[in-house]
């Protein structure tokens, strides 16, 4: 496995923040969807939020993810259209979630 890190602007409006945090409670996120996120090869994910920037962290394979499954295509892009409300990409017209470049590592810089 390996660490994975993706960023994402929300609508700068604090009750779509609010509500957005609200889709993502326990027990909120359609079962489709992690059923979906799941079976891609996520072992973990979390969505990390200040001000209007998510932050998510995942463990994915090294090999990379496996595609979805045909059969919960329709509810995952169902779940993207509805968050589709909340969000905003940070590059206009670009991906919604961007891939985030490591530019530093405590463990690659030796202790004093």
């Amino acid at each position: 496995m390996t660490r994975a890190l993706f960023a994402l602007d929300l609508k700068d409006d604090p009750e779509l923040i609010a509500a957005y945090e609200a889709r993502h409670a326990p027990g909120s996120v359609w079962p489709e969807v992690l059923h979906d996120i799941r079976q891609r090869g996520f072992s973990a994910m979390e969505i990390w939020r200040v001000a209007d920037r998510l932050v998510m962290l995942a463990e994915v394979p090294e090999e990379g993810l496996a595609p979805s499954d045909p059969a919960l295509e329709t509810v995952v892009a169902e779940w993207e259209a509805t968050m589709d409300a909340y969000q905003r990409p940070i590059a206009a017209g670009g991906p919604k979630w961007l891939p985030m470049t490591r530019i530093f590592a405590l463990d690659e810089h030796p202790a004093s």
